[in-house]
């Protein structure tokens, strides 16, 4: 068996709209945000999803809500699938993010964490989510680095090569999590 895992990015957020790079800053959702994520639930509202887990960011938290109103679903939210944290620099320019997220997959951004760091607490993550949800299928509701996490943890992908791709919306991204996964060796 596994767990069965569609991932989500958060809906469109005023920052997202005004060109900041939130981090660990909540955000709201904006108007388009909002129909969006009320397009996510008309997406995904018939999947047989066992459960919603979104970051316990604003933006992300009220993408899940949104989307899942009115739903049995259970929404979970979960410190572990936070954004990274750009420590003194929540809130900067998208455009100094893209010009040094290479420079910070092993060395924390100044007051904050490194991309090594979520994919380490996403690790922790999926260890419990192995544990307690195989056979079953979740959402989950989270941001570009928690992607990466995925990709890198599950696919086998590069960090060096996923922190500079261009972000290109989808429809939702499926991974399978093998029944007792406790994660891969630590990669170099």
């Amino acid at each position: 068996m596994a767990v069965e895992i569609v991932y989500e990015t958060h809906s469109i957020s005023d920052h997202n709209e005004a060109g900041i790079a939130s981090g660990w800053l909540p955000g709201e959702l904006s108007a388009l945000g909002r129909e969006l994520a009320a397009e996510l639930g008309t997406r995904r509202r018939d999947d047989g999803l066992a459960a919603v887990f979104s970051s316990d960011l604003r933006r992300a938290v009220q993408t899940a809500e949104i989307a899942f109103a009115g739903s049995a679903v259970p929404l979970l939210r979960d410190r572990r699938l936070r954004e990274c944290h750009y420590g003194d620099l929540d809130g900067m320019p998208v455009s100094m993010l893209e010009a040094r997220r290479s420079l910070h997959i092993d060395d924390p951004w100044p007051g904050g964490q490194s991309y090594r760091e979520v994919v380490e607490q996403t690790r922790d993550f999926l260890a419990d989510l192995a544990a307690e949800w195989d056979g079953r299928k979740v959402l989950l509701i989270a941001h570009s680095a928690n992607r990466w996490a995925l990709q890198h943890l599950l696919e086998g992908i590069p960090l060096t090569e996923l922190v500079d791709r261009p972000f290109s919306w989808r429809p939702g991204w499926t991974f399978h999590l093998p029944s007792g996964w406790t994660g891969p060796d630590r990669p170099a």
